[in-house]
């Protein structure tokens, strides 16, 4: 449940990154990098997530769907 509660929190981060750097792209009249720092954050956090999956199914915190592998 923790993990799952983690992962949700994860995308949570993830989407409102998405929106700040699409309200800054759509309100900041000046040069300034918010939209940039907002992409980057979603970028980082969204590889980071993966990386957190891909490690957790490795050790055996996270076990995949068994019932969508198909038992020849």
């Amino acid at each position: 449940m923790l993990v799952k509660l983690g992962i949700i929190l994860f995308l949570g981060f993830i989407v409102y990154n998405l929106g700040a750097g699409c309200y800054y792209m759509l309100t900041d009249q000046s040069k300034s990098d918010r939209v940039v720092k907002a992409l980057t954050w979603r970028i980082g956090l969204s590889i980071l997530l993966i990386v957190l999956i891909m490690l957790g199914i490795y050790t055996g915190v996270i076990t995949p769907n068994e019932q969508l592998r198909i038992s020849r």
